[in-house]
């Protein structure tokens, strides 16, 4: 019986020593701290986060987090601490010791670390694929505000597709920008290519013929269907101070008159 005893705990001495070998050389940042007390982080966290590990241990880890997410980070320790509940992954920002900031996923949950119960925190650095979403963002934004010169002057905005808030204030943003430098009297925003009709497009229709006329510049919609016209007026927008025409060729004939 003593013998089967030794074999069990030499067994569990083997899968400790297995598991901590385990984490040490795994890619991903692994940290196991104990009211807010750093226990351990294996090489990768430490080359992670740019300072030897002698430095690391025994530090705040509420140090890493910037001061808009420490409330928030609290929360998901004091729950793993007192509740027992695995924190889910998320999106959050950390600093490294040298003080650069980078972009990271966050997953943590109870443990043991030795006698002393703990939080295991896996960091994930997210940095270069938010860095790609962002320039393939940019991408389409570039693609999806087409702005067309056609004559001195004149450019047509050719609208295609549904326009949510998010891409109404995308437009909002860049457009503006676009024009800048090309000494444009007059611009034609075609929306017959819009898929929907609603308060958040007549809103977004009045506001950047605002943001034209402030700028110098004479906006003419085109494309303009009845049922816009409906949803403008239940939205509570004065139509009226929009200039309309039937399609882009009537406006232009218009302009070269």
């Amino acid at each position: 019986m003593e013998q089967l005893r030794g074999n069990d705990e030499i067994s569990v001495i083997q899968k400790e020593a297995m598991y901590q070998q385990i984490v040490e050389y795994s890619f991903e940042t692994t940290v196991i701290h104990s009211r807010h007390k750093v226990l351990y982080i294996n090489q990768s966290g430490a080359d992670f986060l740019r300072a030897p590990k002698e430095s690391i241990i025994g530090a705040n880890i509420l140090d890493l987090f910037m001061n808009d997410y420490k409330d928030i980070i609290v929360e998901r320790i004091r729950r793993n601490e007192e509740e027992n509940i695995v924190g889910q992954l998320i999106e959050t920002k950390v600093y490294r010791m040298d003080g650069t900031l980078v972009e990271v996923e966050l997953y943590c949950h109870p443990v043991y670390f030795g006698e002393t119960k703990a939080i295991q925190s896996i960091v994930r650095d997210i940095t270069p694929r938010k860095e790609a979403q962002r320039k393939l963002r940019q991408v389409i934004d570039e693609v999806s505000i087409p702005l067309v010169p056609v004559l001195d002057g004149i450019a047509v905005l050719p609208l295609v597709g549904m326009m949510d808030q998010y891409r109404s204030e995308q437009v909002l943003d860049s457009l503006p920008k676009k024009v800048q430098g090309r000494h444009l009297t007059h611009l034609i925003i075609d929306v017959s290519g819009i898929y929907n009709f609603d308060e958040v497009v007549a809103q977004f229709l009045y506001r950047i013929n605002a943001i034209m006329r402030l700028l110098g510049i004479t906006l003419i919609y085109t494309g303009f269907r009845p049922e816009l016209a409906q949803k403008a007026v239940q939205a509570g927008i004065e139509i009226s101070s929009v200039k309309t025409m039937t399609n882009v060729k009537m406006a232009l004939r218009m302009l070269m008159e």
